[in-house]
Order: C-alpha cells, then sequence, then structure tokens
C-alpha cells in the first residue's frame, strides 16, 4: 500500500485530494496545525475524517516537518499547505512569505534530510503569471506575480525547481489555475458570490458587494485537479504543469450565472464597492492545459455552469439549515 502525506489537508484542495487518494487505496496522512478550534469541517463534508491519519505540525517548523515524515514515511508528499488567500497577502506579507514560500523550502530540505527518495508535489499558482506576458500562458509564459501571495509562490515554485536540479529530488509544480468547490473559502470570490446568492434567495441578505467585477479567470472545480495532481507524481520524470479548463469567465458572468441559476437578476443586487479593489490587480488569467493533456492524459471534466450550480445548491442547503437571526 502506498502511503501518502498531504500538508494542508483541511483546505480545499488537501480535502479532495484525500478522498482521491483515499479511494485509490492509499494510506493517507494529513500535516495539521494545533489551532484553538478545528478546521476539519471540508474532512468532514467528504466523509474523510476518520480514514485521514492526523499529525501536528507546521509548515513554518521544520524539526516537526521532519518528524511527520519519519512517522508518515511516505511514497508521496503533496504540499498544499500556505497563507492562499491573495488579499490577505498585502495585509499580511510577511506571514504570507514565512508560510507560501519559505514553507515550501522548510518541506524540501525536510524530505532531504529523512528521504530524498519520496516524490514532491508543490502546488503552483496561476497568480505567478499576474501581469500577463502572454494571452495564453503556458509552462513556458514568463511570471510577473502582482501580490505578495503571488511573489511566494513564485519563490516556492523555483525553488522546488532548484532542488529538482540540485539533488536530483523528484519535484513537480503544478501551476494551478482557479479550482473551486462547495468546500472554498467564504473569502474567494466565487463562494462569496455563490453564498450570497444563497442568502439573497432566501431572505437572508438584501445585496453583495464586490469590487472589481470586470477581472477575468479561468475557473475549474478542484475535484478535479486533484487527479492532476496525483497524475504529475506518477511519471517516469518529474516536471511542471498548467492545469486549467483553457476558457476565461469575467466575474460579472460568472455573477450571472450564478444568479440566473436561482432566477434573479445580478444587476439588482450586486453592489461594486472600492474596499475590495486589490492595490495591484490581475485583470486576465487563461491557461493553456494542452501539455497536461498531452502528457498527464488529463483534461477538465466540469464546466464552469455544472460547477456554479453546484455551489450554488451547496449553499443554498447551507444557508436554509441556519437558524434565523
Amino acid at each position: 500500500m502506498k502511503k501518502a502525506l498531504i500538508t494542508g489537508v483541511t483546505g480545499q484542495d488537501g480535502a479532495y485530494l484525500a478522498r482521491f487518494l483515499l479511494e485509490k487505496g492509499y494510506e493517507v496522512y494529513g500535516l495539521v496545525a494545533r489551532r484553538s478550534s478545528s478546521n476539519f469541517w471540508r474532512l468532514e463534508y467528504l466523509k474523510v475524517e476518520k480514514d485521514v491519519k492526523l499529525i501536528y505540525g507546521d509548515i513554518t517548523d521544520q524539526p516537526s516537518l521532519i518528524k511527520a515524515l519519519e512517522k508518515s514515511e511516505p511514497d508521496e508528499a503533496y504540499n498544499l499547505a500556505a497563507q492562499s488567500f491573495v488579499g490577505t497577502s498585502w495585509e499580511q506579507p510577511k506571514l504570507t512569505a514565512k508560510v507560501t514560500a519559505l514553507g515550501v523550502l522548510n518541506m524540501l530540505d525536510a524530505l532531504r534530510v529523512c528521504n530524498a527518495n519520496t516524490r514532491f508535489y508543490q502546488a503552483s499558482t496561476s497568480e505567478m503569471f499576474g501581469l500577463i506576458q502572454e494571452e495564453v500562458q503556458c509552462e513556458h509564459t514568463p511570471f510577473h506575480p502582482r501580490s505578495p501571495y503571488g511573489v511566494a509562490k513564485l519563490y516556492g515554485h523555483w525553488i522546488s525547481v532548484n532542488y529538482r536540479e540540485s539533488f536530483g529530488m523528484y519535484t513537480a509544480n503544478g501551476i494551478l489555475f482557479n479550482h473551486e468547490s462547495p468546500l472554498r473559502g467564504i473569502e474567494f470570490v466565487t463562494r462569496k458570490v455563490t453564498d450570497g446568492v444563497a442568502r439573497i434567495k432566501l431572505g437572508r441578505q438584501k445585496e453583495l458587494r464586490l469590487g472589481n467585477i470586470d477581472a477575468k479567470r479561468d475557473w475549474g472545480y478542484a475535484g478535479d485537479y486533484v487527479e492532476a495532481m496525483w497524475l504529475m507524481l506518477q511519471q517516469d520524470k518529474p516536471d511542471d504543469f498548467v492545469i486549467a479548463t483553457g476558457r476565461t469567465t469575467s466575474v460579472r458572468d460568472m455573477c450571472k450565472l450564478a444568479f440566473g441559476y436561482v432566477g434573479l437578476n445580478y444587476e439588482d443586487y450586486v453592489v461594486i464597492d472600492p474596499q475590495f479593489y486589490r492595490p495591484a490587480e490581475v485583470d486576465i488569467l487563461i491557461g493553456n492545459p494542452n501539455k497536461a493533456k498531452e502528457i498527464l492524459g488529463w483534461e477538465a471534466k466540469t464546466t464552469l455552469e455544472e460547477l456554479i450550480r453546484m455551489m450554488v445548491d451547496a449553499d443554498l442547503e447551507r444557508v436554509a439549515g441556519e437558524p434565523d437571526r
């Protein structure tokens, strides 16, 4: 039986990846930091909380990572831990650097010490492209990050490449474009929209305040994308891959889809609020997933329309189950 260690196991991607690997017959370990309150709701939502073996540790504390690796002895390690909200990265740039950038170095060096043969996946991001240098972004598109988060992720990406080239370690970077699900954090715009739609439809909220609704993103379903992570570690040679749908959609049109699904007109409820604008905006992202299709045999299965319906349905159920205030 193969063993895997997932950092960030309580996040959206960590939960979906844990379920995916468990279904593949893996023994799955998840690294979790001790907090004053538990954050296992995503694992519970997917009904895998009893099957993931939790190890307490922290991506910023290399000795705890070494202990986690010694305990789990993984064949594969997936680094999904990060301060992953772009907006917060301006408010807490040092924390973002410590977790999202140096956390990758901590993991790689712990692996080098404990078991350099463990295959390592690093969660890179389309936010590294930032101020886009090409209309459609692929693995060779130059990077130009536009946030402390994007800069931190770029360090993690290149240090992963560096350890591959310097020490012969199997490190693969997944340059994932935006991927969403009912497990997405409420601070992310897709979930903010679908939660707002549910609350407005059920009479719990009167308006939805957003920032730049003309920004465009390549949105896919997180449940599809974790398969690509796994496929990257099954190849003979480590490499880097763009994972995307190849379709870009504005926040405005995403709102139109979400509100339209419940029979509402988004223009009646969306309010533009300047406080949600970012110091440096990424206006458009669209990925070219051809390499992943050709080498990994992977392509997105879920359309944006299907994804938004899935998220709205989940939020309608959640909000309906909340007590009236």
